[in-house]
């Protein structure tokens, strides 16, 4: 395996017809248009000074991480859509829709993508964590009085939540070729980390199952969920509620940091057990791709790689021109 692959974990995102790429200095998301032609969107990453040092630091970086991915990849999910619908619109459609556009602000534009997409995610994750609270108490809140085994059931109902929701939107066509891109974006990462060319056969040779992937990180938040709201007890419906809220960064945390172990540990044979019930869970989200749906995700790859190595070279040309080399250290 070349030095480089070990050394880089790159990420993706599935969107609508396409996949994105985060590089090091830049995100790329290729999209397959309607004529067969493949367009992409490229944004720099401009991360501040303080978020880098905030996403070296543990616990924090998970957060951190999380709620950065949300704005960004709102950016790139935003794209894939505008590309779908202007390839599903009449050309006299689009006409009017540009009109539209310039003469009034839409609610994404005054807000903006980005708050979107955090707001998103922070009410998503409300939902799904207070709902099965609600659920569970209404359901077998006088049964029994052991607050451990309630939080057992919780987790239990929020998992069955979880598998319901994901299967009857897979039986949309739409999702169904979103979670089959997710599949393609899965496979090109393997493909290279394993130090191969990325080739359609190549990559279409590898599983569409990543220990390093988002659905492990919902499946790693149900399970050490029950764990850590059993360290602290609750005494009624408004404790328990306030606990679930309070403690939801911290679950949200411990779960990226065990993510991140069980990918470190995935070569360990007794170890490599502990990301599997992440990887049962992308049985659902991830599908077997096309080959065109894998060109797309190699396409993206490709693009992200060359532009992170030209902006990386420029970075260092930039030092060069602008520092004083020591005539000893070189």
């Amino acid at each position: 395996m070349p030095q480089e692959s070990k050394s880089i974990s790159y990420g993706g995102q599935a969107v609508i017809e396409g996949v994105m790429f985060g590089g090091k200095n830049i995100n790329v998301t290729a999209v397959r248009r309607k004529n067969n032609e493949i367009t992409f969107l490229e944004v720099p990453r401009e991360d501040k000074s303080w978020i880098k040092k905030l996403r070296k630091i543990p616990l924090i970086r998970g957060i951190v991480s999380l709620i950065d991915s949300s704005a960004k990849g709102s950016k790139h999910l935003n794209y894939s859509a505008d590309a779908y619908a202007d390839d599903e619109t009449s050309p006299e459609e689009r006409v009017q829709q540009k009109t539209k556009e310039k003469s009034s602000m839409s609610l994404t534009m005054m807000i903006g993508v980005a708050a979107v997409g955090v707001l998103s995610f922070i009410v998503g994750k409300l939902i799904f964590t207070l709902l099965p609270v609600f659920l569970e108490d209404f359901i077998f809140g006088e049964l029994f009085n052991n607050y451990i085994l309630h939080n057992l059931v919780e987790g239990v109902i929020k998992l069955a939540l979880l598998l319901v929701y994901l299967w009857v939107i897979t039986l949309t066509p739409v999702v169904k070729r979103l979670f089959q891109y997710h599949g393609a974006e899965h496979k090109v990462i393997t493909t290279f980390e394993a130090g191969e060319e990325l080739t359609v056969a190549n990559v279409q040779k590898h599983s569409r199952l990543h220990y390093r992937c988002g659905s492990s990180f919902m499946m790693l938040t149900i399970l050490l969920g029950v764990i850590i709201y059993s360290v602290v007890p609750w005494d009624n419906m408004v404790d328990r509620v306030l606990q679930r809220l309070v403690l939801l960064p911290v679950v949200m945390a411990v779960s990226f940091e065990f993510l991140k172990f069980t990918n470190a540990m995935r070569d360990i044979p007794v170890l490599r057990f502990l990301g599997y019930p992440g990887l049962w869970l992308q049985l659902l989200t991830t599908k077997e791709p096309l080959d065109e749906q894998v060109e797309v995700s190699i396409a993206s790859f490709n693009r992200m790689r060359e532009l992170d190595i030209e902006i990386e070279n420029s970075k260092v040309n930039s030092t060069l021109r602008n520092g004083v080399l020591d005539a000893v250290k070189g």
